[in-house]
């Protein structure tokens, strides 16, 4: 029996989705089958069974989804990078909105009412900040991507750019992208750098630039954000790592007021439309930040001084933006180029021959773009 959406908890989506339009009680006895036609149906499960078995509906209902496409779908060899691209990005989609169907209740202290459930008040509190005593209801695949960030931010990502272990980690918070590509750490760590009176670091995240950056001895860094939770989460890791004393933390978009010698930024790489507030460090609709960021930077760049763009090519093998492009944008913004440097992508994906983007994730570059003043 469909359960009228006002009596229940209140919904919670870090995506912002809305609640499902209409829920119904679902537990153990519910099979996997039914609960998928459900699921595609956009009916939401509300769970009142065992924590465990939840689990286990949303790995089946997570297999069904990978079933191989109906015989008249084109193949994917077919696809260009630009098909290729959207019709996984339409597959991922699909998928998160099947899988957020399996809902599970919320108490007001974060308590999870269920058989077996385990306690995540911590993990809870870490991500959505201190429990306010409403009763919610919540994916559970969103809360077991709290509980994945809990573990993140508990046993941190090595950086070999910072040193020896162990104060070489740095512990990304929920909601704020983990340093776990570190090709872009290894261009900023060894590239020259001519002036290290005062450095910008443009979309600070983590914190791990601005880390490299004070390691590296620049004696004072301005970095940026527009995310409190980045802000937050940066603060805690030049805390840690004891570097707090050369960095101040603002919050804005893009640029700091004045000029520095050293501009540094990292911006989303593939210009589509992210669908949750983490992908904003991947996805950048319309290169909003990457052409914010060419745009602004000669009015922001001292005399003599430099700005480091690191950015994959990924977005160009995908046919999403041409390297005409971003020459050309260079140059509109009044800039030059004075060196490039490349790296190759270490990440498991470039080698991944089953990932629908392989042809393009084999050909990917992750470069350094040192720009000044024309």
């Amino acid at each position: 029996m469909l359960t009228p959406l006002d009596t229940l908890p209140t919904w919670r989506a870090e995506s912002g989705a809305a609640a499902p339009r209409r829920v119904v009680a679902a537990d153990d006895t519910m099979s996997a089958d039914t609960a998928y036609r459900l699921a595609c149906e956009g009916t939401g499960l509300l769970w009142q069974g065992d924590f465990h078995n939840a689990r286990q509906l949303l790995q089946a209902l997570a297999r069904r989804t990978e079933r191989k496409p109906k015989k008249n779908k084109k193949p994917e060899a077919e696809l260009s990078p630009v098909q290729a691209f959207n019709a996984h990005r339409l597959a991922l989609g699909q998928r998160a909105r099947i899988l957020a169907m399996v809902i599970v209740p919320l108490e007001g202290d974060y308590t999870i009412p269920l058989r077996r459930a385990p306690d995540l008040k911590q993990a809870c509190t870490d991500a959505w900040g201190p429990a306010n005593g409403e009763a919610c209801m919540v994916s559970m695949r969103e809360l077991l991507g709290v509980v994945g960030a809990h573990e993140w931010r508990k046993k941190g990502v090595e950086i070999a750019a910072l040193g020896d272990a162990p104060n070489n980690r740095i512990y990304p918070h929920y909601g704020v992208f983990s340093p776990v590509r570190g090709e872009y750490v290894d261009l900023v760590a060894n590239t020259p750098i001519k002036d290290k009176s005062l450095a910008f670091d443009i979309g600070v995240g983590t914190g791990v630039l601005s880390a490299v950056l004070a390691k590296r001895g620049v004696q004072r860094i301005v970095a940026t954000d527009q995310d409190p939770r980045a802000l937050t989460c940066a603060r805690e890791n030049l805390q840690r790592l004891q570097r707090i004393d050369k960095v101040e933390l603002v919050q804005t978009d893009l640029f700091p007021e004045g000029q520095a010698p050293l501009i540094v930024c990292n911006p989303p790489w593939v210009p589509a439309r992210p669908s949750s507030p983490i992908e904003h460090a991947v996805y950048d609709e319309g290169s909003r930040m990457l052409r914010g960021f060419l745009s602004g930077l000669r009015e922001h760049l001292a005399p003599n001084g430099e700005g480091w763009l690191i950015l994959s090519d990924l977005a160009e093998h995908l046919g999403l933006r041409t390297r005409e492009e971003l020459i050309c944008w260079i140059s509109e913004a009044g800039l030059k180029l004075v060196d490039r440097h490349d790296i190759k992508p270490r990440h498991g994906k470039a080698s991944d021959e089953t990932d629908p983007l392989h042809a393009a994730r084999a050909k990917e570059v992750t470069s350094l773009w040192r720009l000044a003043a024309a």
